[in-house]
């Protein structure tokens, strides 16, 4: 397969051939096809494999390219070039030089069917560099910051294949009561969608509750849709984020057709999707966003940037938890555009006294068996407390799996947290308590909701938090003995067929 074409050529072009060989070790994976007799005696002179013909002429192309790169001078053949290589590639990545003074209707012809478009006026070689993954380390400004690793293009190009294939507006699912990686992840890829014409809405179920979270979208003027709000058939197409299955931990139905996932939490079978992108080795899914950000040129505006850095803080616990080296370069990338001061803001909201009170009772309550921590805390008025009590109790020596719950308003609520353990979360909940009511998450956060229901008829010689601990730890402690290990060894991407 030819993994990089160059229709065209000019100074441009040819420094890029030069950083793109160089790059990738003198390999014969890079066809030039240019008319232009004296670039094709320089090309060839540099062993380059290069066709002399017709750069618009889809007859003189290989079968197959997964980038392809529009480099003359000319804007005019430019455009036509551009035209040919979408209508023969439609999956290709394709990244076009404008060429010299070039038209409104060049630029809009253009960009119609494009992926990235470079334009001479404001960039030059390093920013072609940077819209394809083949940064060369001489930018200098925040962009050229931005640079991400070459896999040849491939995984890019066909998530905007995938997207540009959708009949209709794109819905970003993140998962229920999501958190500042699934807030992110789904903003930054409506961001892509909106790069390439695809109109995007980023939308979650149950409720933005942590007071972390609460600040970031406060702070960051995000805007995210309630699902409730939401009608999928105005949509033609669904993205998942930070969770793989529709139904499971999101308010979509289960079953519901998806055509894109990003995700980097192992999931317990395939996962269906057009394009489908699974790394459990990467720390949190806003890395895999972010460098998609960089592959397609997009330098995220202030406020993404800043998400996208404080999602993969989280969920990396600022990078002492299942970190990857593209966790670092990611967030390295990111600060360049990132805003420290509300990241600061972002990270030290004020505690509220019902949280302090929450995690002083769990930690007073707390039942240790083994290295499983299961603490009542009895009635609560705010939900998302359980879930920083349990965060906290994962600080006790040799815990590594900590389960906290109380209940409001005919509800019993629970969130747990795994760390280091051999076991998954989020089907350690379901197999205790999705019977009686409904559970889910992933291998290291999950939670769970019961209905009060009978129990809250108790007799005058008990209390109902002590009928609520009885019925729920006997549940999660039964469950503990069978439960399910984390998935490993599953493949990056299942087959979509």
């Amino acid at each position: 397969m030819t993994r990089r074409l160059l229709l065209g050529c000019s100074a441009v072009g040819n420094a890029l051939v030069e950083h793109a060989r160089d790059e990738r070790g003198g390999r014969d994976d890079l066809v030039a096809i240019t008319d232009d007799t004296g670039w094709v005696s320089t090309l060839r002179d540099r062993n380059v494999a290069t066709v002399e013909a017709d750069p618009t002429d889809p007859e003189s192309y290989p079968d197959s390219a997964g980038v392809v790169l529009i480099a003359s001078d000319d804007a005019a053949r430019n455009v036509a070039a551009a035209r040919a290589a979408r209508e023969r590639y439609p999956e290709a990545l394709i990244v076009a030089h404008l060429g010299t003074a070039p038209t409104d209707e060049q630029r809009a012809a253009v960009e119609a069917v494009a992926d990235r478009v470079v334009d001479p006026v404001e960039a030059v070689a390093d920013r072609v560099f940077e819209a394809v993954g083949l940064d060369d380390g001489r930018g200098t400004d925040a962009d050229a910051e931005f640079a991400p690793a070459d896999d040849g293009g491939e995984k890019p190009a066909r998530l905007l294949s995938a997207l540009r294939g959708l009949s209709g507006p794109l819905l970003v699912v993140a998962h229920d009561n999501p958190d500042p990686d699934a807030i992110a992840s789904a903003l930054g890829l409506a961001r892509i969608a909106a790069s390439i014409g695809v109109e995007a809405d980023a939308c979650y179920g149950g409720e933005i509750a942590h007071q972390e979270n609460r600040a970031m979208v406060n702070l960051l003027d995000i805007r995210l849709r309630s699902f409730d709000e939401v009608d999928l058939d105005a949509y033609g197409g669904v993205a998942l984020v930070d969770h793989s299955r529709a139904g499971i931990n999101d308010s979509l139905p289960e079953g519901h057709p998806v055509d894109v996932v990003v995700d980097h939490h192992p999931p317990r079978g395939p996962v269906a999707g057009s394009f489908v992108d699974i790394r459990p080795a990467v720390g949190a899914t806003s890395t895999l966003i972010s460098e998609y950000l960089s592959r397609y040129g997009i330098a995220p505006e202030r406020d993404l940037a800043t998400a996208l850095l404080y999602g993969i803080r989280i969920d990396t616990k600022d990078f002492t938890r299942a970190t990857a080296i593209d966790d670092f370069e990611a967030a390295a990338a990111l600060l360049a555009h990132a805003d420290e001061s509300t990241l600061e803001r972002v990270e030290s909201p004020s505690v509220s006294p019902e949280t302090l009170r929450v995690l002083a009772a769990a930690i007073e309550n707390r039942d240790v068996r083994g290295s499983v921590a299961a603490s009542c805390v009895g009635e609560i008025a705010d939900r998302d407390a359980l879930a920083q009590a349990a965060e906290r109790l994962l600080d006790l020596e040799d815990v590594t799996v900590t389960f906290v719950y109380g209940y409001m308003d005919g509800v019993i609520y629970g969130s747990a947290r795994a760390r280091g353990a051999d076991l998954d979360a989020g089907e350690l909940l379901r197999d205790a308590l999705d019977p009686v009511g409904s559970a889910g998450g992933h291998a290291s956060m999950a939670g769970a909701q019961v209905p009060l229901g009978i129990l809250s008829e108790v007799s005058e010689s008990e209390s109902l938090a002590d009928v609520v601990e009885a019925f729920v730890a006997g549940r999660f402690f039964e469950a503990l003995d069978d439960a399910p290990a984390q998935p490993t060894g599953l493949p990056p991407e299942f087959p979509t067929d």
